[in-house]
């Protein structure tokens, strides 16, 4: 780590500030070149102490960046997580305050239920398909608190991989039922289509990413847990939404999702 603990403990602090405040900062590496991708799990981490300090419950994990259309998206080019508490898990037609977000878009998943615990390392797709007990459509909302031009992983990563809120709905499968790589989805704003995309494109089947997720978290003595949410990473692109709009989410056979920002 390049970053000493009182600096850590400053960032996390003024990243407290912006999510209460609604706002942005600057460019974590603009001002702290040396920055590494340790120090920014660092930060995540003190936040997420800090939550659990005050009674957040945690829920599960989302993991980040882990489609092609994603990494261009934001330009960045490796996979990163965050943490889930149960405050920010959202049922489906929820009617969700906008301005509790900042730069607010939309991301179509699909969430991985646990029913056994994933320890890493070295685990594969199948130990995953193995652990769960069932896949359910999910849209999570990105809510950035540091500025979007110029972000790096070291910026995402710190910021709770930009994680706002998870809403699920839909129909549950287990993982012999379906394909998962070939689930589809549309996604809707104010009933126009604005992307759309198949799991597949995420690490080519979205299992992938929760093997990379319990086998990164066993590098630092972690590991998922029975009963967690796995949000697998979007496989399209992140949409733009405002107050006023109501977003809808077609997975075919699977469902649908839908929530509107008000």
């Amino acid at each position: 780590m390049a970053l000493d603990a009182a600096t850590i403990t400053a960032i996390a602090d003024e990243l407290a500030a912006a999510e209460r405040d609604r706002a942005t900062v600057p460019l974590l590496t603009g001002r702290y070149p040396t920055m590494t991708v340790e120090d920014s799990y660092a930060v995540q981490n003190e936040w997420r102490r800090r939550g659990i300090a005050a009674g957040r419950r945690l829920v599960g994990r989302k993991i980040g960046l882990t489609s092609k259309v994603m990494q261009v998206a934001t330009g960045i080019t490796e996979p990163d997580y965050g943490a889930i508490f149960a405050d920010a898990v959202f049922d489906n037609g929820a009617v969700i305050e906008h301005a509790q977000f900042s730069n607010v878009r939309i991301e179509v998943e699909l969430a991985f239920v646990l029913a056994e615990p994933l320890r890493g390392p070295d685990l594969t797709v199948f130990d995953v398909l193995r652990a769960t007990e069932y896949i359910v459509p999910a849209l999570e909302i990105l809510s950035s608190r540091i500025e979007l031009q110029g972000r790096t992983i070291v910026d995402t990563i710190s910021d709770n991989a930009a994680f706002g809120g998870l809403i699920y709905g839909g129909n549950p499968v287990k993982a012999g039922d379906t394909d998962l790589r070939w689930v589809s989805a549309l996604l809707y704003r104010n009933e126009t289509i604005e992307e759309s995309g198949v799991a597949a494109a995420v690490l080519n089947h979205p299992a992938t990413g929760v093997a990379w997720l319990a086998n990164k978290l066993a590098q630092h003595g972690g590991y998922l847990e029975a009963g967690e949410i796995v949000l697998a990473g979007s496989f399209t692109r992140p949409m733009w939404v405002e107050q006023g709009d109501t977003v809808l989410a077609d997975y075919g056979p699977m469902g649908t999702i839908s929530c509107r920002f008000v």
